[in-house]
């Protein structure tokens, strides 16, 4: 590393580690800044508050960046905290922002002008056993999100699994990765063997694996095979959507399949002879407080869900869904307990 302040940190190959402040328990998110020939590409932008706006206007004052120097924006995922910005930055330079289109119609799903998936979102959780007095704050939660991704991104260029694109003067191949975000995108330098892999693999911290209603059905099982999948790169240095930049690539994959192993063990334990919700586990493994945290909450019965999927898929567990009763329950209950293979 050639310098580092509180937020900024060059590397030695001249890319900036922008560390963009986040409101939530993650701190903060990585944008990076790669220098190219007449500017520089920007990667995950960040979430989009008027705070935020501030940030960026201070941090490119400072490197005495303008904006007709930002020349392309990429995203590798729909997420608020990476994809935020991008419609916000597109406007001020006048770049093209690229993404995939799995991510392009997820946002336009979650946080188009008429979406609804905040309710569907929040009757999935209800009748996985979401608490009836939490609905509410779910629901609003969820729909908070779409002034941190506002303005979006216009005419995005359309990026994909299996080509190449030119970013800070290098050829990077790109990779899928399914599992944290639907499309999500992974780009990968054979020769610096060197990748930036957004949230597919994080140091220190596991990224969430969540289900969603109409999304996949089994995502903890893709984020597994993706992770075996891209265990056979030749990676010297991983730039990561969160934390720092490491080194330790297959190591890392290899702790991330371990920990997910631990934890669809530990959800079998918990379950034990019972019949139990997916909130009910999620509670027993996470604690009650996150009644108080509708953020962490959404994550946490999103990532229980998951892990029971799995579990069922994997033989171990069996489904049963009660039937609404159009009275006071007009979403129907799944309920999971062991197999007796």
């Amino acid at each position: 590393m050639k310098e580092r302040s509180e937020v900024v940190a060059e590397w030695e190959n001249g890319w900036l580690q922008v560390k963009v402040p986040l409101p939530y328990s993650l701190k903060w998110v990585n944008a990076y800044l790669l220098p190219e020939e007449k500017g520089w590409t920007l990667i995950d932008p960040g979430l989009h508050t008027e705070q935020l706006e501030v940030f960026w206007i201070a941090i490119l004052s400072e490197r005495d960046i303008g904006w007709e120097d930002i020349q392309s924006i990429v995203v590798t995922h729909h997420h608020p905290d990476h994809y935020g910005l991008a419609g916000w930055f597109q406007r001020k330079t006048g770049a093209s922002v690229r993404m995939s289109r799995v991510a392009l119609n997820n946002a336009i799903r979650l946080w188009g002008e008429n979406e609804t998936f905040s309710g569907e979102l929040t009757e999935a959780f209800l009748g996985h056993g979401l608490a009836e007095e939490l609905k509410d704050d779910m629901r609003d939660h969820m729909g908070g999100f779409r002034d941190k991704v506002s303005p979006q991104a216009f005419d995005p260029l359309i990026i994909a699994p299996g080509e190449r694109i030119v970013m800070g003067g290098t050829e990077w191949e790109i990779y899928g990765g399914e599992g944290h975000a639907p499309g999500h995108l992974i780009f990968y330098d054979p020769v610096g063997r060197t990748l930036l892999c957004g949230d597919q693999v994080l140091p220190d911290i596991s990224p969430n694996i969540g289900w969603m209603p109409g999304g996949d059905p089994d995502p903890l099982d893709s984020f597994l095979k993706g992770l075996q999948a891209l265990r056979r790169l030749d990676v010297r240095m991983v730039y990561p959507g969160h934390r720092d930049p490491f080194p330790q690539f297959r190591q890392r994959i290899e702790e991330l399949l371990e920990h997910h192993e631990r934890r669809l063990k530990k959800m079998l334990e918990l379950i034990g002879d019972e019949e139990r919700s997916a909130f009910e586990v999620c509670e027993l493994l996470f604690g009650a407080r996150l009644r108080s945290n509708t953020h962490n909450l959404r994550f946490a019965l999103a990532e229980t869900i998951a892990h029971l999927v799995r579990l069922e898929n994997r033989g171990l567990l069996v489904r049963s869904e009660i039937a609404a009763d159009n009275t006071y329950r007009t979403t129907k209950r799944i309920l999971y307990r062991r197999s007796n293979v």
